[in-house]
């Protein structure tokens, strides 16, 4: 049975669909209201409150804290400053992804590490014989991600922290409501935001700072299905959705390399071995087979289909994570993984798996539609990521 986060009781209070969902083993708010219409806005609009607790987080310490962590991960930690936090991931010994997630330098030798799935057993069996100790404090640490344009002030007037200068990935120390917390200037809506990373039980004292303070900022709680719009938005990826953990994939083609789902940019090749590099190295020579690309899809086509049945055409009301074709002619070559109408963008958009040969921003496909149970195909174009990408989200000073 799921259980609840330190923010359960203040969730439940304000959760008017009682429509939850399971996250790691805890109750995750679907949707607050009857409809996510309001939460979305507020995202892209005013300020969001989103409960990310459910996260795994480690705590990685130690005179070979570095060390271990660029054993396993593709990226380079020796390149990281004190108060940085760099997105990354970490794969098997065939370089094909295990998962995604953050690293935040706290100290010269202390880091954060959080990620979609349980990674304590990997990471202490490639931490054999190194100085480090690998603490799992996902029930230590709660957090909260605050995300929107109004997330900036609405922090720099409540927290005692250094946000105005806070740059994109960087991480402070600070208070709020007198509970020492860290403040990172991360998130998954591709807006700008923040992630507020406090101890477990104090939590529930920093929520009610947050939304009492938060009113004249026009807060709103957000669930699940709101932020699913966003990330996709953002050409954000969802372990398990847009690729699969190589931990849990049953066949090949289930598996998935960085240079396959839009990752290569977290691979150095430069440094010191790491778990996969070898594999890594042979398939930037060769290039990657597929490509994670950003798809928008013909909306009048989509329109026409309903029309010529005599239906008013119907947005979907929420994202898909249901694997869709993609065709070129008669020839499948990719699948959509994640999509969904954009209101910001007026548009219907999805994240893509796609064959290299037909990757190229531009490229015209075609991707599956279905009206009235019967299968069609609606034009769809190749377009880059991020869909949504504003300048606020890493500007500074935060006004």
């Amino acid at each position: 049975m799921p259980v609840g986060t330190p923010f359960h009781e203040r969730e439940l209070a304000l959760c008017e669909s009682l429509s939850y969902r399971e996250w790691s083993g805890y109750y995750t708010v679907s949707v607050y209201e009857a409809t996510h219409e309001h939460e979305y806005n507020a995202i892209r609009q005013s300020a969001a409150v989103i409960d990310v607790s459910p996260l795994y987080k480690y705590l990685v310490t130690g005179k070979d804290a570095a060390r271990f962590i660029n054993r396993v991960l593709a990226r380079d930690i020796n390149k990281v400053a004190v108060g940085q936090v760099i997105y990354c991931c970490w794969c098997d010994e065939q370089g094909k992804v295990i998962d995604d997630g953050t690293i935040s330098r706290l100290a010269e030798n202390t880091y954060r590490w959080t990620a979609a799935d349980p990674s304590l057993r990997w990471f202490r069996q490639n931490a054999l014989g190194m100085d480090v100790n690998i603490e799992d404090i996902s029930e230590q640490v709660a957090a909260l991600a605050v995300q929107g344009p109004t997330s900036g002030r609405l922090l720099k007037s409540l927290a005692e922290a250094e946000i105005e200068n806070l740059k994109y990935f960087r991480v402070t120390r600070g208070k709020i409501a007198g509970v020492p917390l860290e403040i990172s200037r991360t998130g998954y809506t591709g807006d700008l935001g923040y992630e507020v990373w406090m101890p477990w039980d104090k939590a529930p004292k920093v929520w009610d700072a947050l939304m009492e303070h938060g009113k004249s900022f026009d807060i709103l709680p957000v669930g699940m299905i709101a932020m699913d719009i966003a990330r996709i938005e953002a050409g954000l990826l969802l372990i398990e959705v847009d690729y699969i953990s190589s931990k849990k994939s049953l066949i090949e083609s289930q598996k998935y390399s960085p240079f396959e789902i839009g990752l290569g940019r977290m691979v150095d090749l430069k440094k010191d071995n790491f778990i996969g590099k070898a594999a890594l190295v042979e398939e930037q020579k060769r290039g990657p087979a597929r490509q994670l690309t950003g798809l928008e899809i013909n909306w009048t086509e989509v329109e026409a289909l309903y029309e010529g049945l005599g239906l008013a055409p119907q947005a979907p009301t929420m994202a898909s994570r249901v694997h869709v074709p993609v065709y070129l002619g008669g020839t499948q070559v990719g699948k959509a993984t994640s999509t969904t109408w954009s209101p910001s963008l007026k548009k219907m958009i999805a994240l893509a798996s796609v064959s290299t040969a037909h990757a190229k921003e531009g490229t015209k496909l075609q991707i599956e539609w279905t009206v009235e149970a019967v299968r069609h195909k609606v034009g769809a174009k190749v377009v880059p990521l991020p869909f949504f990408n504003p300048p606020r989200k890493t500007a500074t000073p935060v006004r």
